[in-house]
């Protein structure tokens, strides 16, 4: 059977989705569709944490389905902007999860990861799947995908 691990970039999915849906997305669905397809031996969700109780009680969801719930503290800084960015976290675990799986699958549009799904396909042989909303996923990171998965129908939570 297929080992599988999973890397949500849930702010990048919360922010995308709702641009282009109005909604939420479905990490159940999620998690039922990859699992057709092998084991999830690895999952993980990256957040940002405010401290509110609809927040925490989204992380607990999370953690119910199986992921490891990563979290990083918001931060506004003294000119209105935020930070709260996993990019070398992600990258850190997909290259150390890469050498003990078949597949990883990245849920995320963000850009920044094309270099790194070229890297684990040609140095671990493993196949990368990129899950990203349309028209709001990065072409670059689409093409550096083996398969790339549209966010839609069944993957979104409708009110």
């Amino acid at each position: 059977m297929k080992k599988i691990a999973v890397f949500a970039d849930v702010q990048n999915l919360y922010y995308t989705v709702r641009q282009a849906y109005g909604c939420h997305f479905d990490y159940a669905a999620l998690w039922a569709e990859i699992s057709q397809g092998g084991q999830i031996v690895e999952a993980y969700a990256y957040a940002i944490d405010r401290g509110d109780a609809k927040q925490q009680q989204f992380q607990q969801i999370l953690r119910n389905l199986g992921f490891t719930v990563k979290l990083k503290p918001y931060i506004q800084r003294s000119d209105g902007s935020a930070k709260g960015d996993w990019d070398v976290g992600i990258t850190i675990d997909i290259m150390d999860a890469a050498p003990r799986v078949d597949q990883v699958v990245l849920a995320s549009g963000d850009g920044d990861f094309d270099l790194l799904l070229d890297k684990i396909k040609g140095s671990f042989g493993v196949e990368a799947v990129a899950y990203g909303v349309p028209g709001l996923t990065a072409q670059s990171l689409v093409r550096a995908a083996s398969r790339y998965v549209p966010i839609e129908g069944a993957l979104l939570l409708k009110h």
